[in-house]
């Protein structure tokens, strides 16, 4: 997208909306305008009345008009700035959760494509240059504009040929601002990339904080920190010296125009074409015109920053993810689910993680899945909820194809327990209820009951309204398991998805756990992934997955007899215990 048209979106999706604020702010500009006019313009009175004349009358009104005058500058400006910085505020607002919405909506693919830090940056950062880009470039626009037309009728007022000698500071500024605005736009985009970056590595040093520990890299990290921050501090010199660029030049064409004002201005004088008071009203209305054109020549700087920045966030915002099949809900009877010819491939990949894959889960039933690591266990799981669509065939769940109606009523009647447990920095009752926001305390402290959460729960200090910290830090890794088990257990779905579910826990807790899951499945379709055969030997059903195709199924016995991938893992597992 052009420059033009980022803003012409810009305006019609955020600005269109406060055009009665800004508005009103325009109107406190005009006053701005008038009241900074009206100084220089007192000035001639000024100097002519009190001071040649010694009007004594005049001598009393003339400062309170311009006291009058610079109260009005004051309030005025103090008024249509607060008006803007609240209309720049709601459009942040606005376009984070924009942002937000299109990051919850995104499916695992496109999350997986960029590191979660850039898009912390994209929150922050570039949010803040469009919200600058709306706020300053209006108030600018419209003060100094305004204020600079008043500042040229009083100039033009006292003596036109002054005038026509100062104007000329206008386009020399002009140019100036335009080619370091070019220059601008292309180092802001760099340093934001950059700032991203540094964002996402800070959050890996987080997660990762243990593991630099043990291994002692604390040296390593600091040399990558200060390599990053070297960066960053480059890019954002550059930046600053770019925006300071104009103060030489505007310095350096002010001092050269008020030299030759000066002369020009004694020539007319001596020449009785200029009296003295209105030399020095003219003077004093090209000062107050510096602060304008000033700020107008530096505008062109804060324009191409904000445009930058809604070049890397508009494509965010726009490829939010739209359920086509928002009015279709999957109403599950049975919750038998079925894999018809399924191929699937990530985009990070060059062959298939599953070939021709065909499986048939009966509604109600115990179905596991088993198989070496990277055989595509997983990504099954993951299809069923749609986390991820199958590059060809169909997923069928009481004999409707999934991918005609809504992800929320798919992902209504399913629960999951990943290996890779994920709990929010809240208190214990609010994680476990993250799956049924509304339930009663009664059920929570059911399925505490049923997960075996209670006999750690009870033990802290104060129980289920403890804060666990960041993805559960202040639990065990058999604490976590559980808990997210709990959550699951509390949907009440009739599918469940376990992922590795009793991977974190004990010989003991484990047996406890999988009390709790056949009392809870009874009933309902469970499809279970666990490397520990012993939590599946009674499955109904279970599948040996290898190589993304089904390698054999059937129950336990069966294929100890016909499976020598399944007898391995067995005789691995079970027989040398």
């Amino acid at each position: 997208m052009s420059g033009i048209q980022i803003i012409t979106r810009l305006y019609r999706s955020y600005t269109k909306k406060f055009l009665s604020k800004i508005f009103l702010s325009i109107i406190f500009s005009f006053m701005v305008a008038g009241s900074t006019s009206a100084i220089a313009y007192l000035l001639d009175p000024a100097i002519e009345k009190i001071f040649i004349e010694k009007n004594k009358i005049l001598m009393m009104l003339i400062p309170i008009a311009i006291f009058i005058a610079f109260s009005t500058k004051g309030f005025s400006l103090y008024l249509a700035k607060s008006i803007l910085i609240s209309v720049g505020l709601e459009i942040r607002k606005i376009i984070q959760m924009q942002i937000f919405k299109s990051i919850v909506s995104s499916d695992l693919e496109t999350m997986d494509k960029k590191h979660s830090g850039k898009y912390i940056a994209h929150l922050t950062t570039d949010v803040s240059m469009i919200e600058k880009l709306v706020t300053d470039t209006i108030l600018l626009l419209t003060k100094d504009t305004l204020t600079l037309i008043g500042l040229l009728g009083v100039m033009f007022y006292q003596n036109w040929k002054l005038a026509l000698f100062a104007i000329i500071m206008i386009p020399l500024a002009s140019i100036a601002a335009k080619s370091l605005g070019k220059r601008m736009g292309k180092i802001s985009t760099q340093t934001m990339e950059t700032y991203g970056v540094v964002t996402s590595y800070l959050l890996e040093i987080f997660k990762n904080h243990k593991i630099i520990k043990i291994f002692q890299r604390e040296d390593y990290e600091n040399q990558r920190a200060d390599g990053y921050l070297e960066n960053l501090k480059n890019k954002t010199i550059k930046i600053a010296k770019v925006f300071i660029r104009t103060t030489p030049i505007m310095e350096t064409l002010t001092g050269l125009m008020i030299g030759g004002l000066i002369y020009f201005a004694g020539s007319l004088v001596m020449q009785d074409q200029l009296t003295v008071n209105s030399f020095f009203s003219f003077l004093a209305a090209m000062m107050l015109a510096y602060q304008p054109v000033r700020s107008l020549a530096t505008l062109n700087i804060g324009i191409q920053q904000g445009i930058s920045a809604a070049r890397r966030i508009l494509p965010i915002i726009d490829a939010e993810i739209k359920d086509k099949n928002v009015d279709k809900d999957l109403i599950v009877t049975n919750g038998s689910i079925e894999f018809k010819n399924v191929y699937f491939k990530y985009n990070n990949k060059e062959e298939d993680t599953l070939k021709s894959l065909n499986i048939k889960i009966n509604g109600g039933e115990f179905t596991a899945l088993v198989g070496h690591s990277g055989a595509g266990k997983t990504t099954i799981l993951n299809l069923i909820p749609r986390f991820y669509d199958p590059s060809n065939g169909e997923i069928c769940i009481d004999n409707q194809a999934i991918n005609n109606f809504s992800l929320k009523s798919i992902r209504n009647n399913i629960s999951l327990v990943s290996q890779d447990t994920s709990l929010f920095d809240d208190t214990i009752k609010n994680n476990i209820k993250y799956s049924k926001l509304n339930a009663s305390d009664e059920e929570i402290y059911e399925a505490s009951k049923l997960s075996y959460c209670e006999e750690f729960i009870n033990k802290m200090p104060n129980g289920y309204d403890t804060i666990i910290g960041e993805n559960g830090v202040r639990l065990s890794g058999g604490e976590k398991q559980r808990l997210s088990i709990a959550r699951a257990m509390l949907k009440k779905s009739k599918i469940i998805l376990l992922d590795e579910a009793t991977s974190s826990l004990d010989t003991e807790i484990e047996s406890k756990i999988q009390k709790a899951i056949n009392t809870l499945t009874k009933g309902k379709t469970t499809l279970v992934i666990a490397h520990r055969l012993s939590t599946v030997i009674n499955s109904n059903k279970i599948y040996v997955i290898d190589n993304g195709a089904v390698a054999a199924s059937g129950n336990h016995e069966e294929l100890l007899k016909k499976s020598a991938l399944y007898k391995n893992f067995y005789d691995k597992q079970i027989t040398k215990k």
